[in-house]
């Protein structure tokens, strides 16, 4: 008989179990513990990667994410290509996503697939460059403008009072290359120096081989010039080297953006830059509002990152904040 129980008792038990499973009744303790916290999908739109701060801003986010074993990164490489980037947009959405993150290639051609993945109820994170309208939930980024004044400030500065310039320009169908173009301007004030002229501007869209190639039509077009203001670290270093290949690298000063430790820093530190202003990717930061929105938080409309200026009076300091 005790025999008997005792079996009775074993095959309730096990029944008891499994109806649990079959039900989905809620597992014990100890499963719930090992099967850890909910997974949260983040797709990442990058709009192309031949540019090191791009490379840079994915490894960011890596790194951020890695804080996190239950965060799963989904990452598209558009390849400098709006259409391309709008399908990748739309394959993102088509499956389970808790935050979409977006650094658009051009504004407009991105503004609606951003707006239609917002409206069905994904957080949507614009990063670096905004798109049109308010149709996200956060835009993190520097403040272009601003960083285009303080190099306005910058070569006026250098060039006290007197002198030629070249523009090149990062790509004006975005909204970094149109503020850091127009903040740059405003602080020239071309009316009031009179003796600063802007004599050659190129769209070199970024990339320091077109940079390059620019430089060169403007060497062979002005044989007098004092400073290249380049929207990007690449385009000032492309600048510097066709000027070198011309023997006039020493009688003209550079001025990029970006001050990757790497790039713009070590450009400065070797004598190859006169300033470089930082431009933070803003991956660690949207990582972590990502993580923060799927947990319930409400996030600003808009994150705004500092920037610093690094030349060579405070390069090994670690640069100068701007406040």
């Amino acid at each position: 008989m005790t025999r008997w129980r005792h079996g009775l008792v074993l095959f309730l038990l096990c029944l008891g179990v499994a109806c649990r499973e079959r039900s989905g009744a809620p597992a014990p303790a100890a499963s719930a513990s090992a099967a850890g916290p909910t997974k949260i999908v983040i797709g990442m739109s990058q709009c192309n990667l031949g540019e090191p701060w791009r490379v840079q801003m994915n490894a960011d986010l890596e790194r951020a994410a890695k804080k996190y074993p239950n965060v799963e990164l989904v990452f598209k490489d558009a390849q400098n290509d709006s259409l391309r980037q709008r399908a990748q947009v739309e394959e993102l959405a088509a499956r389970r996503l808790d935050v979409l993150i977006i650094s658009p290639k051009e504004s407009a051609p991105l503004t609606k697939p951003v707006a239609e993945v917002y409206k069905k109820g994904v957080p949507v994170i614009v990063l670096d460059r905004a798109v049109e309208g308010d149709e996200y939930t956060t835009f993190i980024g520097a403040d272009n403008r601003r960083i285009g004044r303080e190099a306005g400030k910058f070569a006026l500065a250098a060039l006290a009072g007197k002198g030629t310039i070249v523009e090149l320009q990062g790509l004006m169908t975005s909204t970094p290359g149109r503020d850091r173009h127009e903040g740059f301007r405003e602080a020239l004030a071309l009316d009031k120096n009179p003796g600063v002229k802007v004599a050659f501007v190129a769209d070199m869209q970024w990339l320091e081989p077109n940079a390059r190639r620019e430089m060169e039509s403007a060497l062979a077009a002005h044989k007098n010039i004092s400073l290249v203001y380049a929207h990007n670290d690449p385009g000032a270093h492309g600048a510097y080297l066709a000027a070198k290949a011309a023997g006039r690298e020493r009688e003209i000063k550079f001025v990029g953006i970006d001050a990757l430790s790497h790039e713009g820093v070590r450009y400065v530190e070797q004598g190859i830059l006169d300033a470089t202003f930082e431009y933070p990717t803003g991956g660690a930061e949207a990582i972590e509002l990502a993580v923060s929105i799927v947990g319930g938080k409400k996030p600003p409309k808009k994150v705004t990152l500092g920037t610093r200026l690094y030349t060579k009076e405070n390069v090994k300091s670690g640069g100068q904040a701007l406040e």
